[in-house]
């Protein structure tokens, strides 16, 4: 799939904001800092779209990115970064499991892990989650190239060791440095999108 027209159609923090175009919708999800702004700038070919930031938890609303005018990436905030106040951390949950139960739009969600570490609670409880409502997930292990080749493999067992997934889920490891995983990822959407 050729990225011809990105667009960040709507920042929404209800149901009511969200696109009513009926397009497939995949999104982003992972703790803050896991690269989520680098993950979307990779697949789209754009350096800086989606602002990457070395503060955690800048994302604070549903963000609509709208490709080739065909399905929509959806970036959620990241959850699990402590520098978030209490209340504001329940908003982003609420707002967050309000779309996933709710929305018929959703076809599959990107789970991004950093590839570097083991899965955390979060990521864990995250996971179990998205199963329990029977979502699609693919798990993206972001970060790749930082770690070598010879311990790639050790690495990529213990997460999916610790995640324990589900038969369908898949397991992609990406770098926004080398590229890696790309063309995986624009595959199943793709083939989902269809």
């Amino acid at each position: 799939m050729k990225i011809q027209s990105v667009d960040l159609a709507i920042s929404a923090v209800r149901r009511s904001q969200y696109p009513t175009d009926e397009k497939p919708e995949y999104l982003l999800i992972g703790r803050s800092n896991v690269g989520k702004s680098s993950f979307i700038n990779t697949l789209v070919n754009r350096k800086n779209y989606a602002r990457t930031s070395g503060r955690p938890g800048k994302t604070q609303t549903i963000n609509f990115y709208n490709i080739n005018d065909r399905f929509y990436l959806v970036d959620a905030p990241g959850y699990g970064y402590a520098g978030v106040s209490k209340t504001k951390r329940k908003k982003f949950g609420l707002m967050i499991e309000d779309y996933i139960v709710n929305r018929d739009n959703l076809k599959q969600v990107f789970l991004l892990i950093d590839f570097r570490h083991r899965p955390t609670n979060d990521d864990i409880l995250m996971y179990n989650y998205l199963k329990h409502y029977k979502i699609p997930v693919t798990i993206v292990a972001t970060k790749t190239d930082k770690i070598g080749i010879t311990m790639q493999q050790k690495q990529r067992n213990a997460i999916l060791n610790d995640l324990d997934l589900v038969v369908g889920d898949d397991f992609i490891m990406f770098s926004n440095v080398t590229k890696t995983g790309k063309e995986e990822v624009l595959k199943k959407i793709e083939i989902t999108s269809s």
